[in-house]
């Protein structure tokens, strides 16, 4: 069984649609990688995997339950399915062990010394356990995103969520952001993302999901995607990116 599974999915704002019946399964273990020009839909699909957003119509299930429509345990979701935004959306009067803390303790009930621990351990494990103390605009970007998928393993997720993560960073800091998850498609991590980082994408997906105006068009390992794509909406939107010097 699928962990994430997207069914028949439909989001409007008002008359405007903006996902349009999106079927899409991501297995445990499995990196799935959203790509598609800016509107399609990409975000908007990752906010409403992590409740953040109602859907229309069509179902959301996490781990073989209903994660979307009335009744849904957001709190619960979201220990499950950790999510990394564009922003790094870091409290800035706290610091970084702070932040990376309170999630488990609000959303889990851990105790704070415990919490703490666990912060410095994954501060550690992604090369910032020298800046614990520090606070958020005392850091590089690349630091504070660094910290921000931290704070989304905190809560020991099933999934993770990446929302264009490396779209906000100078370019000299993208290799730092994009080596932590290399490390977690490494080990295993279940990831859904969007990005723009084309290479990337080819080199550490299992499966690509080319979306174009809330319609998934197009979706197959990264091989056939870029190198063989059925669709001419999609070679259209490469052939884009090619010229541009960005796969």
């Amino acid at each position: 069984m699928p962990f994430i599974e997207i069914d028949a999915v439909h989001k409007s704002y008002g008359t405007t649609p903006v996902l349009r019946g999106i079927d899409l399964d991501v297995e445990q273990h499995q990196v799935v990688t959203l790509i598609g020009a800016s509107g399609s839909g990409k975000s908007t699909l990752l906010r409403c995997v992590n409740g953040l957003e109602d859907i229309s119509a069509g179902e959301i299930r996490v781990g073989g339950e209903t994660a979307s429509g009335r009744g849904t345990d957001v709190n619960r979701l979201r220990r499950d399915v950790g999510m990394v935004f564009q922003h790094f959306n870091l409290f800035p009067h706290m610091n970084v062990v702070r932040n990376v803390a309170l999630a488990p303790m609000r959303v889990a009930g851990v105790p704070r010394a415990e919490a703490e621990e666990r912060a410095r351990t994954l501060l550690a494990r992604v090369g910032l356990a020298d800046k614990a103390e520090r606070m958020p605009d005392q850091l590089s970007g690349g630091q504070q995103q660094r910290v921000a998928i931290v704070r989304a393993l905190a809560t020991q997720p099933r999934a993770l969520l990446l929302d264009e993560i490396t779209s906000a960073l100078d370019p000299e800091l993208v290799a730092e952001v994009l080596d932590i998850v290399r490390e977690l498609a490494d080990s295993g991590m279940t990831m859904l993302l969007a990005t723009h980082e084309m290479g990337f994408a080819r080199e550490v997906s299992h499966k690509v999901c080319f979306l174009h105006q809330g319609v998934l068009l197009e979706e197959g390992p990264p091989e056939q995607i870029f190198g063989d794509p059925q669709e001419e909406r999609t070679r259209a939107f490469l052939r884009r990116i090619v010229e541009a010097g960005r796969l």
